[in-house]
């Protein structure tokens, strides 16, 4: 396997890069509070990388997450291009491509996704009802795509009847909403089984990706700190202490970053990528918490400022932690699928 990066993939990651550090400061991050920062939303948009996601596939996708998760940036790139441009352009029709792609593409819309569907939807005679406790940026959204009991994967339009979107504050500012629908008309996405296994693992690579940049940038953080932070005339970082950990965040992140890479890489090549997606995931739920948690502790005194950029990092690392899934519940999921020797496959 080859995880080197196309031209056009380390294009866009160079745009995305360079955009997330002009734009995503700490002083736009405060000013944005917990909510979307529309400008630097409406910079990607126009740059056309939501749109570049067609053509230079998962893996192109987790690299440009990770950009993000250095900045910690706050738009809603990784749910719209996995539960939107992502899921629509493999599993839709082509009336819905046709329809839904535009939008999302140009920005204009804005996709999430209830997964996984924790909230134990279910689907009568064509409408939908359930509540999903918490979905990220709900509350930019216009279309969410929603997985059923059934794991039926359905796309609801965000202002459709039926559908109620009460604003949530989770660990990490990202526009949450609470989902309740209430007998809300929605359509399904394509017409194949095997959507919800398939978005559900790309989903789970997306965010392990921008785990692996949150994870990045906390430990950046922490380099700079200690590497410039004196203590009895030398700097912090010459105290072996230090090193050690700071040496196992950067393997946790490396660790982090090279399964993604494989699951993406996967999905990109056509190979099943159920198993690796949900390595990725492990790992970005373990080991991100614990390389937020000593990019923090690496600060010293100064970690523990709410207001300081590197309490970002933990937040957002802390609320991927929570999203993806404990470890625990993830290794239960992967050890039930090598057991069933159903590992040629996204389901």
């Amino acid at each position: 396997m080859d995880f080197t990066p196309s031209e056009e993939q380390a294009a866009a990651q160079g745009l995305a890069a360079r955009i997330f550090g002009d734009l995503s400061t700490h002083e736009r991050l405060v000013a944005a509070g917990t909510g979307t920062d529309a400008g630097l939303w409406k910079e990607l948009c126009t740059a056309g990388l939501p749109g570049a996601v067609e053509d230079i596939g998962l893996l192109g996708l987790v690299l440009l997450l990770e950009e993000q998760g250095r900045a910690t940036a706050q738009v809603p790139l990784a749910v719209t291009c996995v539960y939107g441009i992502l899921a629509v352009a493999e599993h839709g029709t082509a009336e819905q491509r046709e329809r839904l792609l535009p939008g999302l593409r140009d920005g204009t819309a804005v996709a999430t996704g209830a997964f996984p569907a924790r909230g134990g939807v279910k689907a009568v005679e064509g409408a939908l009802y359930g509540v999903v406790p918490w979905v990220p940026w709900l509350r930019d959204a216009t279309q969410v795509l929603v997985a059923d009991a059934e794991r039926e994967v359905w796309i609801v339009e965000a202002g459709a009847p039926g559908v109620t979107v009460v604003p949530v504050e989770t660990t990490a500012p990202w526009s949450a909403g609470r989902l309740v629908l209430d007998g809300v008309r929605g359509e399904f996405l394509g017409t194949g089984p095997g959507a919800c296994a398939a978005v559900l693992a790309a989903s789970r690579t997306a965010f392990a990706g921008l785990q692996a940049g949150v994870c990045a940038g906390s430990l950046a953080r922490a380099v700079q700190h200690t590497s410039t932070r004196e203590q009895f005339g030398r700097p912090l970082s010459t105290n072996q202490g230090v090193l050690l950990r700071a040496a196992d965040a950067h393997m946790d992140t490396e660790a982090i970053r090279v399964t993604a890479y494989e699951a993406a890489w996967r999905r990109d090549q056509q190979l099943d990528y159920a198993a690796q997606a949900l390595t990725a995931a492990w790992w970005a739920s373990e080991a991100g918490r614990r390389v937020v948690h000593a990019g923090q502790h690496l600060h010293g005194g100064t970690g523990a400022d709410l207001d300081h950029p590197v309490h970002r990092h933990f937040l957002w690392g802390r609320q991927l932690d929570a999203y993806l899934g404990c470890g625990a519940e993830l290794l239960e999921e992967l050890g039930r699928l090598i057991g069933s020797g159903r590992t040629e496959g996204t389901s």
